[in-house]
């Protein structure tokens, strides 16, 4: 399985998921200039967390015109895998791949810290390997994490099981005190309906490995890898 990650001016978690997909997966695995217009040698394209563009305008609100973004488009709709992660989730908001928008944290800090997720749907390529109601613990790093969806799409994503992870508590209870940035019903992630697209504010790039404290966020990389295998036994 080949992975592409993508990388921005400002991007600064690029390495981190490179190694994820190159040395914990043992995946071939690229890194992809945004100014790229090609990607069709990838199955899954990955978006990492860091301030493309240096977050002006609004974050990912720059980096959603650049060729890469376009290209992705294209493979998504082909049935590529994309996987936004912190400033990529963004990205993809911006850039339509994924319905709603980010706000600020309703604190208005940034936090870094772990948190916990409650996985909400295992039946993506992202989470296949997980149970519904499974408490992971992934770090966060964001100022704006807070997602936002009118009612009508909340009431969409719902319907069509699009809402991937929530935080939570570390029984698994969805609280007011667990959500680190206000986000409506405590979402962390979510799909597209064709559920080959996902965006997510924690990192799990950063929790892939026991030397880093923590490997739930192995969980994601593995599942990938298990529906790959999967759809080309």
């Amino acid at each position: 399985m080949k992975f592409g990650i993508v990388v921005f001016p400002g991007s600064n978690c690029d390495v981190d998921c490179y190694h994820a997909a190159k040395e914990v997966l043992g995946q071939p695995t690229e890194y992809v200039w945004h100014q790229e217009q090609d990607l069709s040698r990838f199955d899954c394209l990955v978006i990492p967390g860091g301030f493309s563009y240096g977050d002006y305008l609004r974050c990912g609100a720059i980096a959603r015109f650049s060729p890469a973004m376009e290209a992705i488009a294209r493979e998504s709709e082909r049935g590529k895998l994309v996987l936004g992660i912190c400033n990529g989730f963004q990205i993809l908001l911006e850039s339509g791949l994924l319905p709603g928008a980010m706000l600020r944290n309703n604190h208005l800090q940034f936090r870094c810290e772990e948190r916990h997720l409650r996985l909400e749907n295992n039946r993506t390529p992202f989470t296949n390997l997980g149970e519904v109601g499974q408490v992971l613990r992934i770090p966060i790093a964001h100022a704006e994490g807070n997602y936002f969806i009118d009612e009508n799409g909340l009431a969409e994503l719902k319907r069509h099981n699009q809402i991937a992870f929530r935080y939570c508590d570390e029984q698994g209870r969805i609280t007011p005190e667990s959500n680190p940035n206000g986000s409506i019903e405590n979402i962390a992630g979510i799909t597209n309906r064709r559920g080959n697209i996902l965006g997510m504010m924690p990192h799990p790039e950063r929790a892939a490995e026991a030397i880093l404290g923590c490997t739930d966020g192995k969980l994601v990389w593995v599942s990938i890898l298990k529906w790959w295998g999967d759809i080309h036994a």
